[in-house]
């Protein structure tokens, strides 16, 4: 394993499921290990550098591997490691580049039926699609301004075709399969433990009370808050929805 980049590497303030106000917004999260966080390059900030991989390191902050890079200009960096990557492996992020794992590049030149992942939103912004362990995103087809890709999720959508992506897919594909075990091995991930609703009285939540192990006994299930919780999408209208050709399946896994 290579040496530690301090430049890289640094604690991070945890808050424990609470906003800034300091009330909790996200239950049953706190505890856990320390860890301390990598700095990934998600976007484009070494254009047109190559970059030799030196390490595929463990990352504690996310499910997928990372690769530690340096590049010629003398700067070592992180990126999410795709699958068949190895040590001594060269890369680079260029509007136009060579076909294989790693290299970041324009979508409009990536071929149809091509594994992408990072996919950024806009030309000049970082990836914030398709980054967990195993995923991949396939380009379908392209059109004078944009591209389709289908995602991880069956849903076709169109990206500007000037927009980068990351050629491959991510690393770590049989974290899908990973089993918890036990209590405590959840305790250390962070997670608190979580009670059920119709265990608790009817004033700390809207399934709460009754005699025995009663039923529901609303039409709905709903959230403590009040909110109806089972079969009602919660996505909110949003600006990219013009951008969705085919919705995922509404049939769970």
């Amino acid at each position: 394993m290579a040496k530690r980049n301090k430049k890289l590497i640094f604690s991070l303030k945890r808050n424990a499921g609470r906003g800034n106000t300091g009330r909790i917004t996200v239950r049953h999260k706190g505890g856990g290990v320390k860890r301390l966080y990598r700095k990934v390059s998600f976007g484009q900030e070494f254009l047109n550098v190559k970059g030799e991989v030196i390490d595929i390191e463990y990352d504690p902050n996310r499910s997928a591997d990372i690769a530690l890079v340096q590049y010629e200009s003398g700067d070592k960096g992180y990126i999410l490691a795709p699958q068949k990557i190895k040590k001594g492996d060269e890369i680079i992020c260029k509007e136009t580049a060579e076909i294989k794992p790693g290299n970041r590049m324009q979508i409009k030149n990536i071929p149809v039926g091509t594994a992408v992942y990072n996919i950024s939103l806009h030309p000049d912004a970082k990836g914030k699609m398709v980054r967990s362990a195993g995923a991949s995103a396939i380009v379908l087809a392209h059109e004078e301004k944009s591209t389709h890709l289908r995602m991880p999720s069956r849903e076709i959508r169109k990206v500007a075709s000037n927009c980068f992506a990351t050629v491959g897919e991510i690393s770590r594909p049989e974290h899908r399969y990973k089993k918890i075990g036990k209590a405590g091995t959840s305790r250390k991930m962070g997670r608190r433990p979580t009670v059920r609703g119709s265990a608790m009285s009817p004033v700390a939540h809207p399934h709460g009370g009754g005699e025995g192990r009663a039923p529901i006994g609303m039409p709905a299930p709903k959230t403590p808050w009040g909110k109806i919780a089972r079969g009602v999408r919660t996505r909110k209208r949003k600006h990219t929805d013009n951008n969705i050709i085919k919705r995922r399946s509404k049939k769970r896994k």
